[in-house]
């Protein structure tokens, strides 16, 4: 038969062990999240990147449509459309960097368990 400080001392052990599956749990969770935001800010940067790259190209034809202005009617109708191909790309490719850059915040989900669960350590006030 258990006595009194032998049910303490398991008690202790068992919140101890509860302690540290609940730390794991949230440190796996932070890790998952961690590698999310890393691939997302990869994916943010090779967008933006392009995008950059195609406004760039986009200016170039623009301005070489300003310097063959001068020159034969049927010049002007390709480089006109060439460089607006290239603006509108250059917008998409952007705005898909933008809305992917507002999409979430880093380790929301990990930040959010540990206020509960801060929040349920606290002493109630009833």
């Amino acid at each position: 038969m258990a006595g009194p400080a032998e049910n303490v001392i398991n008690a202790a052990r068992r919140l101890i062990a509860n302690l540290i599956a609940s730390g794991e749990t949230r440190l796996r969770l932070a890790v998952v999240e961690w590698e999310a935001e890393r691939d997302r800010m990869l994916t943010l940067l090779l967008l933006a990147g392009a995008g950059l790259i195609m406004l760039s190209f986009a200016v170039g034809m623009l301005l070489l449509l300003i310097v063959v202005v001068y020159w034969e009617q049927h010049r002007l109708q390709a480089i006109a459309i060439c460089s607006g191909i290239l603006f509108v790309v250059s917008a998409i490719l952007l705005l898909a960097a933008k809305r992917i850059a507002k999409r979430r915040k880093l380790m929301a989900a990990t930040l959010h368990h540990l206020e509960r669960d801060r929040q349920a350590l606290e002493p109630s006030h009833d």
